[in-house]
């Protein structure tokens, strides 16, 4: 299985997708540091906010096979800068959590994710459970194709 990171603002849930992709019973809590399991990274929003501290998401980036930009589909504008996926040497997803908010606009996070360069975008809830599959087919394909 490939080992993810995962990047986002504060509160476009990365750690209730890493719950959800651990199998995990969904609890809110504020991620402070960066949080190492077997196989995903979980990051604070804070991180990819301010760019004192995005230095480091670049160095973890190197620590995971896969990295995962987040957007929550509720989400009135793009953290991300057009074409960012280039400066890293791991493929790139798009991750548009929060599909299940009434308010969620997915084709816009879609187009948003799609200006960063992602070719592969997974829309997920982690509430509902709906995408999760897909995004861990996705990260179980090297496996499988090993089999």
């Amino acid at each position: 299985m490939k080992k993810i990171i995962l990047m986002g603002r504060s509160e476009c849930g990365k750690t209730t997708l890493t719950q959800a992709l651990r199998g995990e019973q969904i609890n809110y809590q504020k991620t402070q540091y960066m949080n190492h399991y077997d196989l995903i990274i979980d990051t604070p929003g804070e991180y990819a906010e301010n760019k004192v501290l995005a230095g480091a998401l670049a160095l973890y980036a190197y620590e995971a096979d896969v990295v995962g930009l987040l957007l929550s589909a509720t989400e009135q504008y793009s953290l991300y800068s057009p074409n960012i996926t280039s400066l890293v040497n791991r493929e790139v997803i798009g991750i548009v959590t929060q599909i299940d908010q009434p308010d969620a606009n997915t084709a816009r996070a879609m187009e948003w994710l799609k200006l960063t360069g992602c070719k592969k975008i997974f829309f997920v809830s982690a509430c509902t459970g709906e995408g999760i599959d897909k995004l861990l087919n996705y990260l179980n394909e090297n496996e499988q194709a090993e089999q």
